[in-house]
């Protein structure tokens, strides 16, 4: 095929495949139909699932990109088929996740003329993108192609989107084949900030080591747990550097933050020092931040330099690659033994077991628990947003990175899903969502593609009736004010996904979920499961908002 005179459509699927993309998610439309003729033509060699919504697709992208490490794909056209993508791109680059995705646009002639369905798509995504291309010619299409998974999977990794005319689409002209692209090199941080950095460490007696999403997209878990050994320290983690350390080593205390376990939170406050690794010091880790980390120093790692110092000062700041930088820190740092901070941390650890829910019943904490025992290591969990998303972040047992798929900058309820069904075509593995009522109830719709695809995805619904982490709020905050947050929805959920062609059952007790988690991994396709929880339970402990660790939720009784 070398020298070929292609269409622009067929040079994109062919620069696709040669990227080594082996499936797309999308929805066809009317300024995208020449390039759905293209992968009509190269079906053989690159598989294409229709969804039911872009947005649905956009989130199914996302969800192949966190649970594989390569650049998911979302095709559209133009006008409202791109900006149905625009919720999945922020989810994306919110969370720093390697997407691209490409848009039909109305010709160039009509660019501009308020065409049908016209959109200026590159100026509504500006913001929420590592970068988009309005490629205006056809002698631009194959290079910018290529460039844009180059730079969607970089340094800080991103969403990247193309849009491409009708007219450019088809066109013809000459097509070469190349290899897939390479990312760009990595780089550690300078020497002397490595040093510098070293000399902090090496002076700290209480260091506490602050994971975050960069660390997985970085492939650091390994440097990770070496850095801990050296200098004695314990681990934590925001929500997006869940999964980067297996929750069972003794170092790691778990998730930190406004809804993190007690110890790790506690541990994170009293250190006297943080090491903070890829990650941003977001208000949910952070809480207020003139009373967050006083006194304590922090040598914060991050391959984005505009991280750095952006929240909270930092007192060695290092601009590189995770791994590559620690690799090259860790020769630098003391054996250390801290026997005095490890028996506070065993402290901090008695207290959270102490404050732990151990109510029998269908309790939040035991469907979760449940859940696990049926999870090989292998396993992705998806979530999405709302009370059950911090339940399986606290309870969630993880032994291998990039297992948990959620929405954590953005906070998208409906992206769970899309982001399950992505995470099961990238791995090919029987893949879990768990959910609740609310955020289901977004995109439900996408119960028609896991049935039509016969997608390998476990529905577990946490079903209380409410909009559970607004009403929790609301109870707290706002004197029980439940100002639209009780759903009061008649829809029988198991009557719907059998509807929509998805086998179903409703639970009442924990020995029933075990039951019907059983059944669901020995399917063949997706499962859908509905147990229902109380619409009082709360996700504990919690930071209130603007509080500090001085102001602690422990325990909380709605009722009170």
């Amino acid at each position: 095929m070398k020298n070929m005179k292609l269409s622009g459509s067929d040079i994109l699927v062919r620069t696709l495949i040669d990227q080594g993309v082996d499936v797309v998610f999308g929805y066809p439309g009317g300024q995208v139909i020449n390039i759905y003729d293209s992968l009509y033509k190269y079906q053989d060699e690159l598989t294409h699932v229709l969804t039911a919504h872009e947005q649905g697709a956009a989130h199914a992208a996302d969800g192949y990109a966190r649970a594989t490490g390569r650049v998911g794909v979302v095709i559209a056209t133009s006008g409202p088929g791109a900006t149905n993508l625009v919720t999945g791109i922020a989810t994306a680059f919110l969370d720093s996740i390697p997407m691209v995705a490409i848009t039909g646009n109305v010709p160039n002639s009509s660019i501009g003329t308020d065409a049908f369905q016209e959109t200026d798509i590159t100026g509504v995504t500006l913001p929420i993108t590592k970068h988009n291309y309005f490629v205006g010619s056809i002698d631009e299409l194959e290079e910018t192609v290529r460039e844009a998974f180059v730079l969607a999977s970089s340094d800080r990794p991103g969403p990247v989107l193309v849009d491409i005319p009708k007219d450019v689409q088809t066109a013809m002209y000459e097509y070469e084949p190349k290899q897939p692209y390479q990312k760009d090199p990595k780089n550690a941080a300078k020497d002397i900030r490595i040093q510098e950095a070293a000399k902090t460490i090496n002076e700290a007696k209480k260091p506490f080591i602050y994971v975050g999403g960069g660390v997985i997209a970085g492939e650091a878990e390994k440097e990770v747990l070496k850095l801990a050994e050296k200098v004695d320290g314990v681990i934590g983690c925001s929500m997006m550097g869940l999964s980067a350390i297996p929750t069972s080593h003794p170092r790691f205390l778990g998730m930190q933050g406004m809804h993190g376990h007690y110890a790790s939170s506690v541990a994170m406050h009293n250190a006297d020092l943080i090491i903070a690794l890829g990650n941003r010091f977001n208000d949910r880790s952070t809480g207020n931040l003139s009373k967050f980390a006083i006194g304590t120093k922090i040598v914060h790692i991050d391959i984005d330099g505009a991280e750095l110092s952006k929240n909270v000062p930092d007192t060695n700041g290092l601009r590189g690659d995770v791994a590559l930088t620690l690799q090259k820190l860790i020769p630098l740092l003391e054996q250390k033994k801290n026997p005095e901070w490890q028996a506070q941390v065993q402290k901090y650890r008695d207290e959270e077991a102490q404050r732990t829910d151990t109510r029998p019943g269908m309790t939040p904490r035991n469907v979760i628990r449940t859940v696990n025992r049926h999870l090989s290591p292998t396993t992705p969990v998806a979530t999405d947003v709302g009370q059950h998303q911090m339940w399986a972040a606290q309870s969630l047992e993880f032994r291998n990175p990039r297992t948990f798929i959620s929405s954590g900058g953005l906070g998208t309820m409906g992206f769970g899903m899309g982001a399950a069904m992505g995470a099961a075509y990238g791995t090919g593995l029987r893949t879990v969502l768990i959910t609740g009522d609310g955020s289901f109830g977004m995109n439900l719709n996408e119960l028609a593609t896991a049935a039509t695809y016969n997608v390998p995805v476990v529905i577990v619904l946490m079903n209380n009736g409410v909009l559970g982490m607004v009403r929790q709020w609301q109870t707290l905050f706002f004197d029980k004010h439940y100002s639209n947050t009780t759903t009061n929805r008649k829809t029988d959920f198991v009557k719907l996904a059998d509807a929509f062609g998805v086998k179903g059952e409703r639970v009442d007790s924990i020995d029933g979920l075990d039951q019907a988690l059983t059944r669901a991994f020995e399917a063949d396709g997706p499962y859908f499961i509905e147990c229902d929880i109380d619409k009082d339970e709360f996700v504990l402990p919690m930071l209130p908002p603007g509080g500090s660790m001085d102001d602690i939720i422990t325990d909380a009784k709605a009722g009170d």
